[in-house]
């Protein structure tokens, strides 16, 4: 039998149990539980609501708003009708939001109420639980349109950490093909999801579609909250978490609440986006002892199926992504333009993205045969496993020395009083640029600046060590999760410029 969805927002089988709770929604003050029948005449209500409004195939919807089920039925229920669904970063700045609605072309905007003073001021939006929301969904039966050939679903501007965010155009075929590749990798009919991180991003929203078609439950938190997720796993009995590092990391700090929770139930944790140091899968593992921890890797260009199993059962190194996926070109290009076991993966799958949207200024990161340059730096080993070893454009040279902040990172991680760590180049007259850190510490653990600027120079090259060590509470997050280095470069900066340097 061949794949049975067709439309990246019809990913629900209608022959399956209708009373299966498909979300678990923990985004109001009390707990809603939404069926799949539910959830499913929701989208079409809304599919229909939408075209009764006006508007047509291929015009985009934007959603400004955290994680819930409306959130869920207006993404899906825009595919439904054709609509490019266009989740919008929240947090990014009101300028940008505005920039990334205008780009798009959104003729419309679905919002929540704390977010409704950020949509542009000529755009109509419609705010989730207002009397217009009330009357936007038009029940009944809706048939999901089917897409032409790379026909677009979504677009996802990327987090924009150098310029203006770009918007990757996604069909449906193309995030259909990696809901057909996750759900022939294992039976995952039994599990519970917990997604708390944001749907405009790929890490939330893949495993949202993913956990749809699969027919199983998903506990949805409106956004990333230590604490409110340790809470979801315990109460909910969470089967399956994914995040990125930072998340991870902000999770093991919450040691009280870790140790009062019962997390048994956790079988499968997923960690992506970034770099997993050893000391943080440590601790992850610690944490969740029954868990099997899979280091993912994907890319909002061209997806989450990358990797997998190795081709003969050998099994993964703890800090490897895995092998090449069978459905998946892969290979790395050094600096001087040849192929081998380390450079910039470049990454060829049905997954890939139609390009940029409304960006001429810009040239796609494609190869003349059609592979995307990821940007990324890996290394291979002799059996096939692949190492994240970090961004082509975080990596600064000092003195010389190419150095990427991942590798100087993990060294520091594995002091025992270091919870997290942040590095960045700043200038410096005679080497360029020179490193620098921003840690934080693990609860009742002290430590000092010469201790470990001093552990880097006893366990990694002497150029690779910090000059300057700087702690902090907590690191800053961008919209993603991810740590936001532009925050800690402008620090550095002030403290470098105080004299600190």
């Amino acid at each position: 039998m061949g794949f049975a969805f067709r439309n990246l927002g019809a990913l629900i089988d209608r022959g399956a149990d209708p009373a299966k709770p498909a979300l678990i929604d923990l985004s109001g003050s009390a707990t809603r539980v939404v069926s799949y029948g539910e959830l499913g005449a929701l989208c079409d209500a809304v599919a229909r609501g939408l075209l009764k409004r006006g508007l047509t195939r291929g015009d985009r919807v934007g959603i400004l708003a955290a994680n819930s089920t409306e959130f869920l039925a207006t993404l899906y229920g825009a595919q439904r009708a054709g609509l490019v669904a266009v989740p919008v970063n929240w947090r990014f700045p009101p300028q940008t939001v505005e920039y990334v609605l205008h780009n798009s072309g959104a003729r419309l905007v679905l919002c929540d109420e704390a977010r409704r003073g950020a949509v542009p001021a000529d755009l109509p939006a419609i705010t989730f639980g207002s009397a217009e929301w009330q009357a936007l969904p038009d029940p009944g039966p809706f048939t999901a349109i089917t897409p032409e050939e790379a026909e677009p679903a979504l677009f996802l501007y990327t987090s924009g950490s150098t310029g203006r965010p770009k918007g990757v155009v996604l069909s449906h075929q193309s995030h259909l093909w990696v809901v057909e590749q996750r759900l022939a990798g294992a039976d995952i009919s039994q599990e519970r999801a917990l997604v708390a991180a944001p749907l405009y991003h790929m890490n939330g929203l893949a495993l949202a579609q993913l956990a749809s078609a699969a027919h199983i439950t998903i506990i949805l938190l409106p956004q990333f909250e230590a604490r409110a997720y340790l809470r979801a796993i315990g109460e909910h009995r969470a089967t399956w978490i994914t995040g990125v590092p930072p998340m991870m990391a902000m999770l093991l700090q919450e040691r009280d609440l870790l140790a009062a929770t019962d997390t048994s139930s956790v079988r499968h944790v997923r960690c992506g986006s970034a770099p997993v140091s050893p000391a943080l899968l440590a601790a992850i593992q610690a944490a969740f002892p029954q868990a099997r921890f899979v280091n993912g890797y994907g890319t909002t260009e061209a997806g989450p199926v990358v990797f997998g199993p190795h081709p003969r059962g050998l099994p993964t190194p703890p800090l490897s992504v895995g092998c090449a996926h069978p459905a998946v070109q892969l290979r790395l290009r050094a600096a001087d333009g040849s192929l081998g076991a380390e450079g910039v993966l470049e990454q060829k799958c049905p997954a890939q993205m139609n390009g940029y949207w409304n960006r001429p200024d810009l040239k796609p990161p494609l190869t003349e045969d059609g592979f995307y340059i990821t940007g990324d730096v890996f290394r291979r080993d002799a059996e096939g496993f692949h190492y994240v070893i970090g961004r082509v454009d975080d990596m600064f040279i000092s003195g010389g020395e190419n150095i990427f902040p991942s590798e100087v990172e993990k060294v520091l991680e594995t002091h025992p009083a270091v919870e997290q760590s942040a590095v960045l180049p700043v200038p410096d007259a005679i080497k360029g640029t020179k490193p620098v850190a921003f840690v934080v510490l693990r609860a009742g653990i002290a430590a000092d600046e010469a201790a470990l600027r001093a552990h880097v120079l006893a366990n990694a090259p002497a150029y690779m060590h910090p000059r300057r060590v700087w702690f902090l509470d907590a690191l800053p997050l961008m919209g993603t999760n991810k740590i936001d280095k532009s925050i800690l470069a402008a620090w550095a900066r002030e403290r470098m410029g105080d004299g600190e340097g």
